[in-house]
This record gives C-alpha cells, structure tokens and sequence, in this order.
C-alpha cells in the first residue's frame, strides 16, 4: 500500500513488492516445515525470530538513528533543512516526518520507520558540507518518496526470513536441540539437513532482497527526478557523494556497510560484475543513465 500523495505512483515497485514479499512467503512456510520434520523445538526458534521482527520493525527508527549517531533536530536549530523537507512534503503533499542529523563525515543520507507517521529522514554533517542546495533538495526527495511508496517497511519485513534462518544456525550450534550433544549418526544427518536447509533459505531471501532493493533505489531516484522537476541536480549530489565516498578509508566505511539498504548510496561500492547482483543498489552508472532520459523527457515537454 502506497501513502496518499503527489509522488508519482510506481505500479512496477509496488508488483515486485508484492511478488518479493509472495515468494518470501512461500519460501517462509517451506522452511518453517521442513524445521517441524527436523526439530522439535521450531515453535522456540519463531517466536524468538519473531520477537526480534517485531522489535526491528516497530524500533527500526531508534535503532537505526542509535547505531548511525543521529538524533533529532528541531527548526530552530537546522532551519534550512527543515526548510527543504517543509517545502518537499508540501509538494508531495504528504506528512512531514521527523528530521535527524547524523555528526559524520561519511556522505550519505537515509530514511527509516514503520509508515509515514513514525519515518525519519537523517542526513550526515558530511552530506550537508558537500552538497549545494539543489542537491541536497534532491536526496531529501529521493528520501521521501521510501517513505511515500513503503518499501522501507518492506524491506524491513522481508528480512525477517534471512534473520530465522541465521538463528536456526546458532541454535544448532549452541542449544540442547540434538539430543544434548550426543553425536551419533542420526544427529549429524540431521544437523546437515538444517543447516542445508537453513543456507539454501538465507540465499534466496537475500537474492529476492537485493533484487528489490536496488529497484526501488531507481524507483526513489525517478519520483525525486518528477517532484522536483531537477533530475540534474539529483544527478550532480550521486556524482558528488560517490566521489566523496571513495576517498573515505576503507575501514570508515565498513562501520556504517550494514546500512547499505537504506543508504542513498551504498557506503562500499562492488568491485565486480558479479558483485553487483549482491548490491544493495545499482550502479551508479544506471542510475545516472536514468536521469539523463528523464532530463531528456522533461526537456522534451516544456515548451
């Protein structure tokens, strides 16, 4: 379900939501019986996976503001980027979410929340000092249209399986579940069944994942480029803050990789073509190739 607003709806983003979010399903209710043939305990091993889902879920705000040292800011103390979110969610017309500053030096910027009502979008010291206005206008875009659209919660649903197959893994390693470590035939055939069972599930939901995700970072691209009426200057900030990004330590960067999802750029890029069908987002090429052509089609519709 999309919030009400002028973002441009994206019928695509919304399919593949539901479609990833379908197959996730299914691959979920597969696993959860294969554990009940393998395990006696699976009933522990979801209810402690789904209170760890219910927390990230209706938390993920706080914890990705804690884990990125962001905290909240008022009017008077950023006026100009509440300026920037006033004057986008006005034109989007859509409720303001909360604004977060995060004091680093990594350029980025991201949005979190369970729906437009608990979102917050957070930007770091290092974006705001390298960005003009126009540019930073057109992250902030790119940053409410996740919100707009939803697929921040998704996201966030969607990798409930990856974290039930991880604890499974460690259950097998550390719980009395294999006869309190008695290790005969049987119980080794069995840990190799789950933890075949447990990798295969935690490929799949992480390729259904990664596919998604760097859709919808063209999808917030395109309703930003559309808002705004700047593709160009979306186009300078991803330059701009991919230029900056590499010239960041490497051991920088690898504190804040976890967040690459929800990142507007990824904080380490993939070094090789095969890499990149493990990226959170696509390449920056593509990403400027399709502001180009929506530069282009704007151009080609003003008089």
């Amino acid at each position: 379900m999309t919030v009400r607003s002028r973002f441009e709806p994206d019928r695509q983003l919304t399919a593949r939501m539901v479609l990833t979010m379908f197959l996730l399903g299914l691959l979920y209710v597969g696993f959860v019986a294969a554990l009940i043939v393998l395990l006696k305990s699976v009933v522990l091993i979801v209810v402690i996976a789904g209170g760890l889902l219910v927390a990230q879920f209706w938390f993920s705000d706080r914890i990705a503001l804690y884990a990125m040292r962001g905290r909240l800011v008022g009017p008077e103390e950023e006026p100009v980027l509440h300026g920037i979110v006033d004057r986008l969610c006005a034109s989007a017309d859509m409720p303001k979410p909360r604004v977060a500053v995060s004091r680093m030096d990594l350029p980025n910027a991201f949005a979190t929340g369970r729906n437009a009502d608990h979102a917050v979008v957070c930007v770091t010291t290092g974006l705001q000092r390298r960005l003009e206005t126009e540019e930073l206008e057109g992250v902030l875009a790119h940053e409410l249209s996740h919100v707009a659209h939803r697929d921040v919660a998704v996201i966030t649903i969607a990798s409930f399986l990856g974290v039930i197959a991880g604890l499974t893994v460690r259950f097998a390693f550390y719980s009395q579940l294999f006869g309190g470590g008695r290790r005969d035939q049987n119980t080794a055939v069995a840990f190799a069944a789950v933890m075949g069972v447990s990798a295969a599930v935690y490929a799949l939901s992480f390729l259904l994942i990664r596919a998604l995700s760097r859709y919808r970072e063209l999808a917030a691209d395109r309703a930003a480029a559309l808002l705004t009426g700047k593709p160009s200057a979306l186009a300078a900030a991803l330059t701009k803050v991919d230029g900056e990004i590499a010239r960041i330590p490497t051991r920088d960067l690898r504190t804040a990789q976890a967040f690459n999802a929800f990142f507007f750029t990824p904080a380490l890029r993939p070094g090789s073509t095969a890499a990149r069908l493990f990226s959170t987002h696509p390449p920056l090429e593509r990403r400027l190739e399709a502001l180009a052509q929506i530069s282009a089609q704007l151009g080609d519709e003003t008089p």
